[in-house]
């Protein structure tokens, strides 16, 4: 007998009592888990796990975290009375206020140190720090590097030290620009 005629066997005799019981006796809970446990098992069973888990999630989400996050979020935010909430709202613009008076006044003093320092009054505002010591040094600061960047732009333009300014500083332009037209007009005549 070969294996064909032994599954023709089975499959003409798979409802007799005899045949169940032997075929039954293939699959056993040892043999089942160690065919899960290859890889062949773990692809077949997988998806059906999957499948078992994502249900089980979606019907803990629907019937548990919205009760959960409105827990959270009542806790976080308790409810206020119509009182807590104008207490709440005024304290919050008194706070504003006074930051803004707070920041006008350190803007005022501002630029004053500016102008004593010669620096440039539009600038302030972005120098201004969070108190009135952090805010001068922001400015000497602004002005240690402006005053070098100028300097080394006249240096640059001047043609580094090769300007020298005329012996006899006491004349006055009017003086100099005359004497500059008798040389020219002594010169051509």
């Amino acid at each position: 007998m070969d294996i064909n005629e032994v599954k023709s066997y089975i499959e003409q005799n798979a409802q007799n009592e005899e045949v169940k019981n032997y075929i039954g006796g293939f699959v056993t809970a040892d043999r089942v888990n160690n065919f899960l446990d290859t890889e062949e098992g773990k692809k077949l069973i997988q998806p059906k796990i999957d499948g078992h888990f994502t249900k089980g999630l979606e019907t803990w989400k629907t019937n548990n975290l919205e009760k959960i996050i409105n827990e959270e979020v009542t806790k976080r935010n308790p409810a206020e009375t119509e009182e807590q909430k104008q207490i709440r709202e005024l304290t919050e613009r008194l706070n504003k206020k006074e930051a803004e008076e707070k920041r006008q006044t350190l803007l005022n003093k501002s630029l004053l140190k500016a102008d004593e320092k010669k620096l440039p009054k539009e600038l302030v505002s972005f120098f201004l720090g969070d108190d009135e010591d952090g805010t001068y040094k922001n400015l000497d600061t602004l002005a240690n590097v402006f005053n070098t960047h100028i300097e080394n732009v006249v240096k640059e333009r001047l043609g580094n030290d090769s300007y020298k300014p005329p012996k006899n500083s006491n004349q006055t332009e009017a003086d100099l620009i005359k004497e500059q037209i008798r040389k020219g007009l002594n010169g051509t005549f």
